[in-house]
């Protein structure tokens, strides 16, 4: 079995974290929701451990990376008030609290077959889909419908414009094509600094 490498782990942002405890980082990701790597620092650490259970028990590697991409999602909003000193049931470390959560999702989840599982682990590792998938929630409805159709399924302008008009939205292909740049661009803005540059390449000004 192959456990997928992450290269963000190499970034010098995230490597500068790699000194810091998982009390640190947890208190860091609770205490400055703006900056993403904190988070990525705390995936980078344990992805391969959620990813060798995970793989273990799907049926189909495009299975398992959707059920890891799932898992940490799940943590990513968990995360938010987890206090792991308030815990009565043994998980009183963060690598625990994982793996027990990691294995409630195994028991519990109920995949979507591979044909409908648009996610791809190389495209967007979990960190970044996570603050991405925040990032969308901002946008306006319309804007975010543009933004997934295009990026995410590759619809061209025509085809999103023509989905919508079935919708009731009198929107031509040409006003997709002008909405689509200004919303990426508040896409980007929207996402914290840090991960732009871990994943994006776009340095802060």
């Amino acid at each position: 079995m192959d456990i997928p490498k992450f290269s963000e782990a190499n970034h010098p942002i995230v490597k500068a974290l790699f000194h810091q405890s998982d009390t640190d980082l947890l208190a860091l990701y609770q205490q400055k929701p703006e900056e993403g790597k904190y988070f990525t620092a705390i995936f980078c650490r344990y992805s391969a451990i959620v990813y060798t259970l995970v793989r273990h028990m799907a049926k189909s590697p495009v299975q398992a990376d959707y059920l890891f991409a799932s898992i940490w999602r799940h943590v990513f909003h968990e995360m938010r008030s987890l206090d792991l000193q308030s815990r009565e049931d043994g998980q009183s470390t963060l690598q625990n609290w994982l793996i027990d959560v990691t294995a409630q999702a195994i028991n519990q989840s109920e995949l979507p077959p591979v044909e409908s599982i648009h996610y791809s682990l190389d495209t967007a590792p979990p960190p970044l889909w996570c603050y991405l998938q925040q990032a969308l929630d901002v946008l306006s409805p319309l804007s975010r419908l543009i933004v997934v159709m295009s990026q995410t399924f590759r619809w061209s302008e025509t085809r999103i414009a023509a989905y919508l008009q079935a919708e009731g939205s009198a929107i031509s292909a040409a006003e997709v094509a002008r909405r689509l740049p200004t919303a990426i661009a508040q896409l980007e803005d929207t996402l914290p600094k840090d991960i732009c540059e871990i994943y994006l390449g776009v340095e802060a000004a």
